[in-house]
């Protein structure tokens, strides 16, 4: 405008030729004369432009060009911006199919930049075009929802999770107690099952729940979401740290969640999350069957359009919600959960493994391969072992019980049987008895079943049938003697030391 102004003031006011302007203001003596010429047109002299603001001399020297009347046929931009989400759906096949059968339609260039600048009057966050199926975007609202324990009183704030699909708008919410791992998890699933089919994308941010490394990256995901993504056949990809606009959707769909949603519910009283959540459901009928105000249709009606013929489908049975812990295994092969003990395999003992656990099942993994796994237990302090995890020589020891060790005595022979019995009647604890009829099979392997027989009889005559008797008596190779004479029953032997009955009267 400095320029404009100083061409006026030197032409009109002092005189100076075309020329001489120019080579005062160093521009073209045509950029001179049209500016004199728009000045004259518009009826304004130094004078008049010494009155005007810049904005009131540009207005009066350009004038707004007169539209000309288009006689060309105009495209649906809002039906164009909706098909443009479909698989394989380009501006130029669209184009192809608008100028089909009339002299009207816009050649392609025009075609594309009128397009573009409707679109560029729509939200920031409906500028990006989203393919059908591709992104499920979730996170959760910064509202939460009051649920008073009717048994004691206490309120709990309940967390509201979203899910909002990027092609149709189509809108998830429920609530958990908590944002922990497996709230996120099962409220995916929820989501999942909720528009019944599968998204090849699933867009978080990059909560400690979910991402085990957040990097801006190379984020990685915990185990529980490998799980899911396996059993689903989806991938998760976290947008980048302190970035809201990677996911949009849900951004926008948690404002609306809360407005259409949490508003309408802020007068009433939950008295347990089912009881929340089914109050959710029925008000996200409505909400996805709202009108959009720019676009055709509503959400039901994009996602059945759009979003429904794209989505994978999904598996026939739902995935278990399961925690891991890491635990290291102890010297008995077993490792601790909740206060119970599960065997792993006994090479294992001292190392490191992970543990899944579900509500019926605990499962050990040894880098990536699972070597064990046990059903659920809540007994404290009890043991669940399998035989395959323990030592040869613990599983031979383990499976030996009284009667089995009873059987194999009687095979040997008749004393050999009631000495067994022996060590089961007479012992503190079985556990003793057992070692010792283990010690007697040793002593058959290295003796033979004959004098192990022989040397039980002989233990038997001398009432000592103890495991140290019976190995004393075959090393000393007593049990090839005949055995001692048994005194007669009810009689006494001749000793100055049995005085009998009549010595104390």
């Amino acid at each position: 405008m400095r320029q404009i102004r100083q061409t006026l003031r030197l032409h009109l006011e002092a005189g100076l030729t075309y020329a001489q302007v120019a080579r005062a203001l160093g521009t073209g003596k045509s950029t001179v004369g049209k500016i004199v010429l728009l000045a004259r047109a518009a009826d304004v002299d130094w004078a008049v432009a010494q009155t005007l603001t810049d904005e009131a001399l540009e207005a009066r020297l350009y004038r707004p060009a007169v539209p000309r009347q288009s006689r060309q046929l105009e495209p649906d931009y809002a039906w164009i911006h909706q098909e443009l989400k479909r698989p394989g759906v380009t501006l130029q096949l669209l184009w192809e199919e608008y100028q089909r059968g009339t002299e009207l339609a816009y050649k392609y260039t025009s075609f594309c930049i009128k397009y573009r600048a409707w679109a560029a009057r729509l939200q920031r966050s409906m500028r990006q075009t989203h393919v059908a199926g591709e992104r499920l975007f979730v996170d959760y609202a910064g509202q939460s929802v009051p649920v008073i324990d009717a048994a004691t009183g206490e309120i709990r704030r309940a967390q509201i999770f979203v899910a909002v699909l990027g092609a149709s708008n189509y809108t998830f919410a429920c609530a958990t107690a908590t944002q922990n791992g497996a709230d996120w998890v099962g409220s995916i699933i929820d989501a999942l099952e909720f528009i019944d089919g599968t998204p090849r994308l699933i867009v978080p941010d990059q909560t400690r729940a979910l991402i085990a490394r957040p990097d801006r990256y190379e984020p990685s995901v915990n185990r529980l979401v490998e799980e899911m993504c396996d059993h689903y056949g989806v991938a998760v990809l976290p947008a980048r740290p302190a970035h809201p606009r990677d996911k949009p959707k849900v951004e926008v769909g948690v404002q609306i969640v809360e407005r259409w949603i949490l508003a309408r519910l802020r007068n009433r009283r939950f008295f347990s999350i089912a009881e929340l959540n089914a109050a959710i459901r029925a008000l996200l009928v409505d909400l996805n069957a709202r009108p959009f105000k720019k676009l055709p249709g509503c959400r039901s009606s994009a996602f059945e359009t759009l979003d429904r013929p794209a989505l994978g489908a999904l598996p026939a049975t739902r995935m278990p919600i399961a925690r891991f812990k890491r635990a290291r295994v102890n010297i008995d092969y077993h490792v601790e959960l909740d206060g119970h003990y599960y065997s792993v395999p006994h090479r294992l003992v001292r190392a490191e493994v992970e543990l899944r656990v579900t509500a019926t099942t605990v499962e050990a993994f040894a880098g990536n391969r699972r070597v064990a796994a046990h059903p659920y237990s809540t007994r404290r302090g009890a043991h669940s072992t399998t035989p395959e995890h323990m030592p040869a020589s613990h599983r031979a020891h383990r499976e030996w019980t009284p009667q089995r060790l009873v059987a194999w005595g009687a095979r040997i022979g008749v004393a050999t049987a009631e000495v067994v019995r022996w060590q089961m009647e007479h012992r503190p604890h079985p556990e003793q008895g057992y070692r010792a009829c283990l010690g007697l099979r040793r002593l058959a392997r290295q003796y033979g079943d004959a004098r192990l027989e022989a040397a039980c009889a002989r233990a038997l005559s001398i009432r000592s049938p103890t495991y140290r008797s019976i190995h004393s008596i075959l090393a000393a190779g007593l049990d090839r003697q005949s055995a001692p004479a048994t005194p007669a029953q009810g009689s006494m032997p001749h000793h100055e030391n049995v005085r009998g009955p009549g010595y104390y009267h």
